[in-house]
């Protein structure tokens, strides 16, 4: 059963990770070793909430941005071009990660959702965008890119670069703020059209792990996602990731557009600098 205080730790953690480029699914992977969830009886339904819990970010949102959420509905009812035209690149960038993620989401748990390939992924990661922060100058003295002038192909650019973000410690959001950057968008832009396509990304990701966990309790006659961990301890996560994960939008957004990316490439360093030492130390096991 997961205890109230480590289910807001973990809300806490979802919420303030999950859109800054700094990996929410590692950072839970993490604070799950740190409090002492990484019992084996407990790990599918640990491995399941690290997905489930997303969904408080998808709420957070589709709050911040309801008037683009309202615009990509006219879009679909055929009253906004705009709209329209954006839905369609939320769907193409969409897609890759909708395809491969089904096929190889058993191997990905099997082999990378652990402390040891979380702190390898955090560190690559974080060498990536220091120096995507020191090719910022040359990129800002092109002329950026509005978000309604996104074409499909650059929009698949980024969706293939979301598919990255897999291997959990990558990050989801670096992968596709960092690709809009590439592709010439504005900071401010970037992170928008992330933060749109993470909706339907996580949104899937939520509804295919936790209907994955009911349907291996069924077969197997084993406790679900909400038996094993209390369905008032989800809840309680979840809400917490919603407030906190609408907080750090707002702060992320104002962030990139005076630092750019860097700095959180150093912190992901940092970070994965502590962990090799808590793993030396045996604070946490690497299994």
């Amino acid at each position: 059963m997961l205890e109230k205080w480590q289910a807001v730790v973990l809300g806490l953690v979802e919420g303030i990770t999950e859109y800054l480029p700094v990996s929410s699914t590692g950072h839970l992977i993490l604070a799950q070793s740190l409090i002492g969830l990484d019992q084996p009886d407990a790990k599918p339904a640990l491995d399941a909430f690290a997905i489930v819990i997303q969904g408080g970010a998808i709420l957070a949102v589709l709050g911040l941005y309801s008037a683009r959420v309202a615009q990509l509905a006219r879009g679909a009812l055929g009253r906004d071009a705009a709209g329209r035209r954006l839905l369609a690149n939320i769907a193409i960038a969409f897609l890759p990660a909708a395809l491969l993620g089904p096929l190889v989401d058993d191997w990905l748990e099997q082999h990378l959702f652990r402390p040891l390939p979380v702190v390898a992924a955090l560190f690559a990661g974080g060498a990536w965008m220091i120096w995507l922060g020191r090719a910022r100058p040359e990129a800002e003295a092109r002329a950026p890119l509005e978000l309604d002038a996104l074409d499909w192909r650059r929009a698949l650019a980024v969706g293939l670069l979301q598919c990255v973000a897999m291997w959990p410690g990558t990050s989801r959001s670096m992968m596709t703020i960092a690709g809009g950057t590439l592709v010439g968008l504005r900071p401010r832009d970037a992170a928008e059209f992330s933060f749109l396509v993470g909706v339907p990304t996580l949104g899937g990701a939520c509804v295919y792990k936790l209907a994955k966990n009911l349907a291996a309790s069924a077969r197997d006659g084993t406790p679900n996602l909400i038996e094993t961990l209390g369905a008032g301890s989800v809840l309680l996560g979840v809400a917490v990731a919603t407030v906190s994960a609408a907080l750090a939008v707002r702060w992320l957004v104002a962030f990139l557009n005076r630092h750019g990316l860097a700095a959180f490439g150093w912190y992901r360093i940092a970070l994965s600098a502590v962990m090799a030492l808590a793993f030396w130390l045996g604070w946490v096991r690497i299994a």
